[in-house]
């Protein structure tokens, strides 16, 4: 073996060993961005709430029910825990009436009912995570949650006279169910019932008409569509 033979035989002994040692490497699998793991959503609900007090809501108003209106936000953890707030408002026109030994007299004095409740819910959404997973945008889920809820009443008359009017706010609870059904990429309705009680918040005053039927809860059963917007 002549000296210049010996850099042909290293130069062949490194090309033959190249492809050994990069096959013993191991690759490391490339990282594939994910979704956020919460999701923030927006909706906005038409509705109808039938009131527990149902005989002092048709003494003032005609009738124990009325159209009601609300939104909010909601916070989702895919696929299946989830945490809104929401508000929204009853709002309607009746008449004051006069309580004359436990006997309901019909007054010429309009007066108008406001209810503003504010609700905090968390709760499950019935999501397959296979199904969810292979097209999230195209499942039905039904969900069920429930919350604390702060409810503010107001009861104005133009003709009252000081103090005649009433505002306050009383701490609640709910229960709540629903089916969301996506209608687009980045819309979706739901279909939802509520139970509502406030409990203590009405009759108060020995006076009023709730004091007399003695119904003393604000709460009741709302009916309700939403419309979300987002993922």
């Amino acid at each position: 073996m002549t000296r210049d033979s010996k850099p042909v035989i290293v130069l062949v002994a490194l090309l033959t060993l190249t492809p050994a040692a990069s096959q013993g490497q191991v690759r490391r699998p490339q990282t594939v961005p994910t979704s956020p793991e919460i999701l923030l959503r927006g909706f906005g609900d038409a509705g109808a709430t039938v009131f527990a007090a149902t005989r002092s809501f048709e003494a003032i108003l005609g009738r124990p029910s009325g159209p009601i209106f609300g939104g909010g936000i909601e916070l989702v953890e895919p696929p299946h825990w989830f945490l809104s707030l929401s508000a929204s408002r009853f709002k309607r026109t009746g008449h004051r009436v006069f309580v004359f030994e436990n006997q309901v007299f019909n007054l010429n004095v309009p007066a108008e009912i406001t209810v503003t409740p504010l609700e905090l819910t968390f709760g499950y959404r019935f999501a397959n995570p296979r199904v969810a997973a292979r097209a999230p945008r195209r499942a039905v889920v039904p969900y069920a949650g429930g919350g604390v809820g702060w409810h503010r009443l107001e009861e104005t008359s133009p003709q009252s006279v000081e103090g005649g009017d009433v505002r306050q706010t009383s701490t609640g609870y709910h229960v709540l169910g629903g089916v969301e059904i996506p209608v687009g990429r980045w819309l979706a309705v739901a279909p939802e019932a509520q139970w509502t009680s406030v409990p203590n918040a009405l009759g108060n005053d020995p006076s009023g008409v709730s004091s007399v039927y003695n119904e003393h809860n604000l709460g009741g059963v709302t009916f309700r569509i939403k419309v979300v917007f987002g993922r």
